[in-house]
């Protein structure tokens, strides 16, 4: 059973490849990017792929990016994403692609026996559709409002970050520390779906994604 493999960190994906190969799959590459993914793929011809999400060069979503890709160029293609987070953005696409046969989503920090992560690879390569139960919750939930997410707290920082305040104003307002300030704006920034890009201020996004909030709701909306 020939697979690609794509993993931007070094010695995960050497670790992967060395399990892999030692359950009987034939690792035919390994690579670190979404690129690099994608010409691995057309050379090989593999039975499955297996991907991470964040890759370079913008460390957001080019790895499930281009596993859209490989499967709107070929439903039948096997394909698993192995990710620390849910991206809304292309992971119903993903999962929705081929009828949604062949296809696996499953989050790391949640792969607990190896054994089982082998059986998952091995039924998506059957035919069979594997999703972690946190994807599933993940993807139902992003049609809500994402600011309900959010702490009382955390929403309390963001409404300081809307009306323009630094950190070091907002702990001075709030009476904490700088650091807890910043924890709670990383925090804020993770649960409104805000992905790391150098492009692009997350802290404008997040104060968007706040306004409109109020905008719906509305000063009869909040009583």
């Amino acid at each position: 059973m020939n697979v690609v493999l794509a993993e931007d960190g070094v010695l995960l994906r050497e670790g992967l490849a060395g399990l892999l190969e030692r359950f009987g799959f034939h690792v035919v590459a390994a690579v670190g990017d979404a690129g690099e993914l994608l010409r691995a793929v057309a050379e090989h011809r593999p039975d499955l792929v297996v991907t991470d999400i964040r890759m370079p060069p913008g460390f957001s979503d080019e790895g499930l990016r281009a596993a859209v890709r490989l499967r709107r160029d070929d439903p039948g293609l096997a394909v698993v994403a192995l990710s620390q987070y849910v991206q809304h953005g292309y992971a119903a696409d993903l999962l929705a692609s081929g009828d949604g046969r062949r296809v696996g989503y499953l989050l790391k920090d949640r792969v607990v026996d190896v054994s089982d992560f082998v059986a998952a690879l091995r039924r998506v390569v059957d035919g069979g559709t594997v999703i972690d139960p946190e994807v599933v919750r993940r993807l139902l939930g992003r049609h809500r409002d994402p600011v309900t997410r959010l702490s009382p707290r955390e929403r309390e920082v963001l409404g300081l970050v809307a009306q323009g305040h630094s950190n070091a104003a907002i702990a001075r307002i709030l009476v904490l520390s700088e650091a807890a300030v910043v924890k709670h704006v990383g925090s804020i920034l993770a649960k409104l779906d805000l992905p790391p890009d150098d492009s692009t201020n997350r802290r404008v996004l997040a104060v968007l994604t706040y306004l409109k909030g109020e905008g719906e709701t509305g000063p009869q909306g909040r009583g």
